[in-house]
């Protein structure tokens, strides 16, 4: 008999190991579909000067993509990382994620990977507002959802609801983390009638086809 299997996947939009668990999480959606539950920590919650972390950034970037393959682009660092005046700030995608995922929560993940390129490819701030706004605006479109930029926008400055349903899901993935014994992201777990499996962010860097491979045997066998 097969058992029932739910994923949590645990992660922040500004985070460079995350994007570089995109192709597995892009498996995972399209195999799991609503199954797979979007747990955002709040990691880089909170504007921060991005002059302060540039260096440290790129270095590490770099050697995510040398392991990887992930792209990080120069668009990205001259126009992201090197922005005079730049914040390092993942509030916006991650309020953008929750706005999207009150439509339909196979949504999320596609929003993820669509910002991490628009960020880390195109060289787009996906710390503002307005940028965050759009991406989120053609993911909806391409699902057939009709959203304006503007109205999203506004909604991502000033819905304290929204506000408050991002707040309080960030609170409760790190009362998961804590309660799993797990530290940083990406994480994913794996609960197999009701028991919870921590795989690990190493089984999340080489793609789809092996994770998915290792979750099919899991719920086959528990």
């Amino acid at each position: 008999m097969t058992a029932d299997i739910e994923l949590q996947y645990f992660f922040d939009p500004l985070c460079g190991w995350c994007y570089a668990s995109a192709p597995a999480l892009a498996g995972l959606a399209d195999t799991f579909g609503e199954k797979l539950t979007m747990r955002p920590s709040g990691l880089f919650v909170g504007g921060r000067p991005i002059s302060s972390i540039a260096d440290h950034a790129w270095r590490n970037d770099q050697r995510i993509q040398s392991i990887t393959g992930q792209q990080f682009s120069e668009e990205y660092h001259r126009n992201v990382l090197l922005a005079p005046g730049g914040i390092f700030d993942s509030g916006p995608a991650t309020l953008a994620l929750t706005a999207l995922g009150e439509r339909d929560s196979t949504l999320e993940p596609r929003f993820l990977h669509a910002v991490q390129i628009a960020r880390y490819v195109e060289g787009r701030d996906t710390s503002v507002i307005h940028e965050v706004a759009e991406v989120a605006a053609r993911v909806a479109a391409e699902h057939g959802i009709e959203l304006t930029v503007e109205t999203l926008a506004e909604r991502l400055r000033s819905d304290t609801k929204l506000r408050d349903r991002a707040l309080e899901r960030m609170e409760d993935t790190q009362r998961q983390m804590n309660n799993l014994g797990i530290r940083g992201v990406p994480q994913i777990i794996a609960v197999v009638d009701g028991e919870p499996h921590v795989l690990g962010s190493e089984t999340l860097y080489h793609g789809p086809a092996g994770l998915i491979a290792v979750l099919n045997e899991l719920s086959a066998t528990e």
